[in-house]
């Protein structure tokens, strides 16, 4: 063995080893900073809750009764009814001033702007998040005649 050569090699394996990790580090700091950078991060709390609404149509007195069925309970001052109805653009807080909270089995009534609905006409039920930034229709209705 010539030990003498050994130590004199110019040749070795840690300049490609130290690229590799310069380009590793720099890969893992460019996706840490674009997280931050466009907000990817702070989206967690901003999601629309999964539930079902049910409608029932009284063509009687024209009358629409929104209940909540299923899925996750909701703050009633996030959620608006939206389209031709009386109430527009209320939350579900201001037309039943005693919900506290929209759970399962809560209902709310609304009439339309007119005498009644007309055919085609769509009720929805939208939910914004708390901050103001994203906002869901969760369910919607639409009158045939």
């Amino acid at each position: 063995m010539q030990i003498k050569t050994m130590f004199t090699e110019s040749r070795a394996v840690s300049p490609v080893i130290g690229v590799i990790l310069m380009v590793a580090i720099t890969v893992i700091l460019a996706a840490v900073i674009g997280t931050f950078v466009l907000g990817l991060g702070d989206q967690v709390g901003d999601t629309a809750p999964q539930v079902s609404f049910a409608f029932a149509h009284n063509s009687s007195n024209g009358d629409l009764v929104i209940t909540h069925e299923s899925g996750a309970s909701i703050d009633p001052a996030r959620v608006t009814i939206a389209g031709p109805i009386d109430e527009d653009g209320d939350a579900w807080n201001e037309i039943d001033t005693t919900a506290t909270e929209i759970s399962a089995g809560s209902s709310v009534t609304v009439g339309a702007t007119g005498d009644s609905f007309e055919s085609g006409e769509t009720v929805r039920v939208v939910w914004t998040s708390e901050s103001g930034s994203n906002s869901a229709t969760l369910q919607r209705w639409t009158y045939n005649a």
